[in-house]
């Protein structure tokens, strides 16, 4: 088990840039692949971005792809979501969430261990 604690949302104008943090707990980090997903009102949890345990791999919707950075610093427990050219459809309170299957993180799945969201507001 992973306990997570999302930061870094906030208010951003169409076309700005935000990066998300997500910090882990424990010494068992290393062993959860990484996702990003987001929530926005009378919507579905949605994935976004995902990395695998050791960074060498991501993936992204394609509502993102272009645009937002996934990464991950193991040693510091860290896992980091890089947001440019944001538009007000990217609205949402934003998850990490962690999962020792790689076929699982890309899913919003009771599953994954999540964090408690932080969210990012794209005025136009």
């Amino acid at each position: 088990q992973v306990q997570l604690v999302e930061s870094g949302g906030g208010l951003v104008q169409a076309g700005g840039s935000l990066r998300l943090s997500c910090a882990g707990s424990g010494r068992t980090f290393n062993n959860y692949h990484m996702g990003w997903f987001r929530q926005a009102p009378r919507k579905e949890r949605e994935f976004v971005a995902a990395v695998n345990r050791n960074g060498g791999t991501t993936v992204y919707a394609d509502s993102v792809k272009g645009r937002f950075t996934i990464s991950r610093d193991n040693a510091n427990n860290m896992m980091f979501l890089q947001m440019s050219s944001l538009r007000p459809e990217d609205t949402a309170v934003y998850y990490c969430a962690a999962n020792p299957l790689w076929s699982a993180i890309t899913r919003a799945t009771n599953s994954n261990y999540w964090g408690q969201g932080t969210q990012v507001t794209v005025s136009s």
